[in-house]
């Protein structure tokens, strides 16, 4: 019932995603997901431990909605094994976790070998920028935690952030706000 409620709030056209944080064991993951399968929800995200690619691939094989991992990924080496295993069907990387730009640059290579859907976790001031060069881009994962400290947040707009026209990233940090919460060692 509550996904229900939350899918007509949301409207038909959004998409409503769900996110385990791998708390489930495989046997589990088999028996939630299938009751949630027919619920019109658009992933399972990392349903159970990221990193075992074997039961990963199992639990993709038994529902129907797409699973994705890859926000725990620490460099491509864990991309490259989930592949090897088909573990999920999208991928969404860190950009702290998997190596920064540069991590990032090698695994959208990567996934556009494979031709798999590359959605971010989290840090979308620098994320959506690079969402721009990534051949298969598919969802910004946006959260808007940085605003109170940023001179001019990014502005989103029908589901899409509007970046701005300037060189690098554009984010100019509001110094008063920074030295609020200095910590002096």
């Amino acid at each position: 019932e509550a996904i229900q409620y939350v899918k007509k709030a949301l409207g038909n056209e959004n998409l409503l995603l769900c996110d385990f944080n791998q708390g489930y064991s495989l046997p589990d993951a088999i028996h939630f997901l299938n009751v949630l399968d027919d619920k019109g929800l658009y992933w399972f995200e990392e349903p159970i431990n990221y990193r075992n690619f074997d039961d990963c691939a199992r639990l993709s094989k038994r529902v129907k909605t797409p699973i994705t991992i890859g926000e725990n990924f620490h460099g491509t080496y864990d991309l490259i094994r989930s592949l090897h295993k088909n573990a999920s069907t999208f991928i969404m990387p860190d950009l702290m976790r998997i190596g920064g730009i540069s991590g990032w640059l090698k695994a959208a290579n990567i996934a556009e070998a494979y031709n798999l859907k590359f959605s971010t976790h989290l840090f979308p001031e620098v994320s959506a920028q690079l969402m721009r060069v990534t051949p298969t881009a598919h969802l910004c994962e946006w959260t808007d935690w940085a605003e109170p400290m940023i001179a001019e947040p990014y502005k989103l707009k029908d589901g899409n952030v509007i970046l701005p026209d300037v060189p690098g990233t554009g984010i100019e940090f509001k110094e008063d706000i920074l030295e609020k919460y200095k910590i002096n060692l």
